[in-house]
């Protein structure tokens, strides 16, 4: 029985913590709830950072999970600018702060989320080189665009992610020359595979970019301290002003390491090895957002999933857990990009060699169509690129795990919801 005697302690200040802590609260908690930030913003959502703040279309605050005032007056105790250094699970207490403050925990939540991974090449200590994760790098690197199209500058990007490409798009539309350098041979390939990675690197070259496939940097040189070019293996060198490295995350797991909690094996994405109800190896401990990994019975497999939906719904699964909840965790992966004039969302799970097709369903020629990624006639993913209103009919295909006529799915005059009976 949960009461007003117990605490409930959450590593990490993103979006999986703020809303678990507003989740222990809505769902009636009324013990102690301690989130601890290491950084020393309020709890943000990162969407904005390569979207619309970054683009000046969006106000700072307009990133912020709550309003300042809403953690004092909902009773959470939030320690902002804090590093947590160590869990003592026998002892079951968090130790954080530059003086050692020690708290004991009943239960505890961590959702410290992940960090970008670095070049390992000559240069990075330049000046002009840099990353995108926190609200802080968002704001320097805007101030870098600005600077940037203002001057005909040119940034390079290593990767072909989705930062990599709104970024890029970002760019583009303050101005500046792009050269994306990517490793893959379409971008997006791990995720959205060849058949629609070349559709946006047709956009980009569009609107200017220049990409360079098949490659990695291998250096990046300068002069008095500054950024002038990026060599990649190939030999070849591009002029650049500043360097962004987009070449994905890697989940924090440090503490959980150091606390003897189990991991996921590092070939399957890493993470914090977590159960259906996002509990630990260690049953007062649970992980959520891009930390964890979990199991997902619709696919089969261990996920663990480095987008805004998954920190928005996991960390209140994660609470209501804690709470004692026996909720499970199967959440269709959901995330959404804009870049240019093109909207998109995508749900499920299929990536290159999962399936055995990709049937289009629309015009993609004019970039108004749902794509669905098919194995044996069950849809494992779709994405609707500015075609709207269609989120919560592709879920329920895919979760239907109905085996459709392909020929029907493409065909836009079919409902869908006629598919996943």
């Amino acid at each position: 029985m949960v009461d007003a005697d117990q605490t409930f302690v959450i590593v990490g200040g993103g979006l999986a913590g703020a809303k678990a802590a507003e989740t222990l609260r809505e769902e009636g908690f009324t013990g102690r709830v301690i989130l601890i930030c290491d950084e020393r913003d309020h709890p943000y959502e990162r969407p904005p950072l390569s979207k619309g703040y970054l683009l000046g279309k969006a106000a700072r605050d307009s990133v912020f999970v709550h309003e300042p005032a809403w953690y004092a007056r909902h009773d959470v105790e939030l320690h902002l600018g804090q590093t947590v250094d160590a869990v003592d699970r026998a002892a079951r207490t968090v130790r954080f702060g530059e003086d050692g403050t020690t708290v004991r925990y009943d239960k505890l939540l961590l959702a410290t989320g992940a960090e970008p991974r670095r070049l390992d090449i000559p240069g990075t200590d330049l000046a002009g080189v840099h990353h995108l994760r926190r609200l802080a790098h968002a704001e320097r690197l805007k101030g870098v665009l600005t600077s940037l199209g203002r001057d005909n500058g040119h940034l390079v990007i290593a990767g072909a992610g989705w930062i990599g490409l709104e970024v890029a798009a970002a760019a583009r539309e303050y101005g500046a020359e792009v050269t994306v350098v990517h490793r893959g041979p379409t971008p997006l390939h791990s995720v959205l595979g060849p058949e629609l990675g070349q559709l946006f690197a047709e956009l980009h070259r569009e609107h200017g970019v220049r990409f360079h496939f098949g490659v990695t940097l291998t250096e990046i040189t300068g002069q008095d301290g500054m950024v002038l070019a990026a060599r990649t293996d190939d030999g070849e060198e591009h002029p650049a002003h500043a360097v962004l490295a987009a070449i994905g995350a890697a989940p924090r797991t440090a503490l959980a390491e150091g606390a003897g909690l189990q991991l996921a094996d590092p070939a399957d994405g890493g993470g914090v090895l977590v159960d259906e109800r996002l509990r630990t190896s260690d049953p007062d401990i649970y992980a959520a957002g891009d930390v964890a990994s979990f199991p997902h019975g619709l696919f089969g497999t261990r996920l663990r999933v480095e987008h805004w939906a998954n920190a928005l719904n996991g960390g209140p699964a994660a609470a209501r857990a804690m709470l004692g909840r026996e909720e499970l965790y199967d959440r269709v992966p959901y995330f959404f990009t804009d870049q240019y004039d093109l909207g998109m969302e995508y749900s499920g799970w299929a990536p290159p060699g999962s399936y055995d097709q990709v049937v289009i369903r629309g015009d993609a020629g004019k970039r108004e169509f749902i794509a669905f990624w098919v194995r044996e006639g069950r849809v494992l993913a779709g994405m609707n690129v500015n075609v709207w209103d269609v989120t919560d009919q592709i879920q329920r295909l895919i979760r239907s795990r109905a085996q459709v006529d392909t020929e029907a799915l493409a065909d836009p005059h079919v409902p869908l919801e006629s598919l996943a009976s």
